[in-house]
């Protein structure tokens, strides 16, 4: 799932109240083992639901994915709730949410991402609302990728520190994106290899943590983003991910998130991934690199 300023603390100063990410993940785990389902049961394949990307969207952590959350099919919805917690040396970011999904084809999430710098009680809170429709083809069964067109609306609840480093807007903006998704069974001496492509329209700082556009750059932007894995045995998969950044503040430079993770899917009522993530320079502050850690539930 850093403002060079004295003393560090100085450039946030609201207090903190720290999501409870305890409680949901109590409940998911005790639904992981109350229900039970065979790794390749009826319906859509194990997996392709993907994770939960850090703004709420099902993908990889990073990267929003055109497969739509849960498992549901023609005519059937699905709910899933999430929790994410990344830990780099100076900063910490949780995230709660939720996404539902109608026909496999239409996804609508939400998600609070809570940023801390550690060492003190304060935090930059924002609100994402997004939504995902599917266009064409299909992941599996088509030899056309599976195709979606999405968008993420961010909500600053908290942004004096974005206004602070010069950002042109320090309270919303929104994301586009183009992604292309594509299973390719047994292609990788017998395991199934899955790939994403995605483009998004941005003008996010730090995933508009410090605010949209600044005195570099105040337009959109198209930048790339890509993820691949193969999904092993009992449910295992390992993959990596890239995703370029706008570098809209002179002041801060804004570099590219890179991850190498571990996704783990006992049944399709639940997910565990566990990532190195690189996340590079963030307001001033080098090589935040750590872990990132993400549960998801699905409930049909």
């Amino acid at each position: 799932m850093t403002l060079r300023l004295s003393p560090p603390g100085a450039w946030m100063s609201q207090k903190l109240v720290s999501p409870n990410l305890t409680s949901l993940s109590i409940a998911l785990f005790s639904l992981s083992v109350s229900v039970s389902s065979p790794v390749l049961a009826q319906g859509r394949l194990l997996a392709t639901s993907g994770v939960t990307q850090l703004e709420g969207a099902a993908g990889g952590g990073l990267v929003p994915w055109a497969l739509i959350s849960g498992y549901g099919e023609q005519g059937e919805s699905s709910l899933s709730a999430f929790t994410t917690r990344t830990d780099v040396q100076d900063f910490r970011l949780e995230v709660l949410g939720a996404s539902w999904s109608y026909n496999n084809q239409l996804e609508l999430s939400a998600a609070q991402q809570s940023f801390r710098l550690k060492n003190t009680a304060t935090e930059i809170r924002q609100e994402i609302y997004g939504a995902k429709i599917k266009l064409a083809g299909d992941a599996v069964f088509t030899a056309l990728p599976q195709l979606a067109l999405g968008l993420q609306h961010k909500r600053l609840l908290d942004g004096d520190t974005a206004a602070a480093v010069g950002a042109d807007n320090n309270t919303q903006g929104t994301d586009f994106y183009l992604s292309a998704s594509k299973v390719h069974l047994a292609a990788l001496a017998g395991y199934n290899v899955l790939w994403n492509a995605t483009v998004r329209a941005s003008k996010a700082n730090q995933m508009g943590l410090l605010g949209f556009g600044g005195d570099d750059n105040g337009g959109y932007q198209w930048l790339p983003e890509v993820s691949a894995l193969v999904l092993l045995r009992d449910g295992f998969a390992v993959g990596a991910e890239y995703r370029s950044k706008p570098d809209n503040l002179a002041a801060f430079r804004e570099d590219d998130y890179r991850d190498l993770f571990i996704a783990w899917f006992p049944h399709k009522q639940l997910n565990l991934t566990l990532a190195w993530a690189q996340l590079g320079s963030i307001a001033g502050s080098d090589d935040q690199d750590g872990l990132y850690l993400s549960l998801t539930g699905y409930f049909q």
